[in-house]
């Protein structure tokens, strides 16, 4: 009886690339070893996730040089990756760090980019999906998750915050002879609404004044003297917030708004006319006057107005 002759592992890559299809899946290929995680000493893993030698994909992408071989050619790309992401992620969400510490957060970020790697040109969208995973995977973040899961999301609207775009401003003029039943005012792309279960607002401001003053000490401090010690900033206590998270002037802000005030902009940014907007945020039952309701909406709307938060609809 004829011999079967052992199969061949198909190539982690093409040997030539004679097209884009190649192209491909060379990219694949150093997308597959660059992107796995490192191993506790910061090195390239020995073996890949299905179990094949490193070493040996690392030589089906890279020839070695007179210094390095393939797999060390590959492993700078594949530390560099980890660093600068892990880098990354961690400069944007300091608040996270504050509350699980850094070795707890690293764990975290570490489990969330395997899960959701980087699919973006930019790393600014990194965080994009942090809130989400610590909602599918609340081991990471344990005992704290509902506050981190509130960390997550009003750090990414910061991100959104900042470079989100400005549109028209809504003014006065507009307003002019509207019907209150029909009008629809658009919010600025930019303006983040948050219903939130924790005041990480006052946390987040408690958390960069401590840096600045640790950085200042540290410019000012003449070699060889100890500077201020790191202070703990108490993590929040539970207590429901509405807060605004906008622009002006090129400056990212945090505003606190009333429940009532918060649910009137969320319903203009759901597309409901102003009156439908006013009904739905607005108490059937007040203790306030008809003339002080009144007064408190108009100053609302006075405030939002002054911040730019209103532009026309496109």
């Amino acid at each position: 009886m004829k011999q079967k002759s052992p199969s061949r592992r198909k190539p982690a890559a093409p040997a030539r690339v004679d097209s884009s299809r190649d192209l491909a899946g060379l990219q694949r290929a150093v997308w597959g070893l660059v992107s796995q995680p490192l191993t506790a000493r910061n090195r390239m893993r020995p073996r890949t996730p299905g179990g094949r030698s490193t070493a040996a994909v690392a030589g089906e992408i890279a020839k070695p040089n007179d210094r390095l071989t393939a797999f060390e050619r590959l492993e700078i790309y594949n530390r560099m990756y980890w660093f600068r992401v892990l880098d990354s992620l961690a400069e944007d969400c300091p608040g996270l760090r504050a509350v699980l510490g850094e070795r707890k957060f690293l764990r975290l970020a570490e489990a969330y980019l395997q899960r959701y790697p980087s699919r973006s040109y930019t790393l600014r969208n990194l965080p994009a999906r942090l809130e989400r995973f610590i909602r599918e995977e609340p081991q990471w973040t344990k005992p704290h998750t509902a506050l981190c899961r509130d960390l997550a999301r009003f750090e990414w609207a910061q991100v959104e915050v900042y470079d989100g775009a400005t549109l028209p401003r809504f003014t006065v003029e507009d307003l002019r002879g509207a019907n209150p039943a029909r009008l629809r005012l658009a919010l600025q792309p930019y303006l983040q609404l948050l219903l939130l279960d924790y005041p990480v607002d006052d946390f987040l401001i408690a958390i960069k004044k401590r840096e600045a003053l640790l950085r200042g000490d540290a410019s000012n401090a003449p070699t060889g003297v100890r500077t201020t010690k790191k202070v703990r900033i108490p993590r929040p206590k539970r207590q429901r917030c509405a807060v605004a998270v906008h622009r002006l002037d090129g400056r990212i802000y945090f505003k606190r708004l009333e429940p009532a005030a918060c649910q009137v902009l969320l319903a203009l940014r759901a597309g409901r006319p102003l009156a439908a907007a006013l009904a739905a945020g607005l108490p059937a039952r007040s203790r306030q006057s008809g003339e002080a309701l009144a007064a408190q909406v108009q100053g609302w709307f006075t405030t939002w107005m002054q911040l730019g938060w209103f532009c026309r609809r496109t």
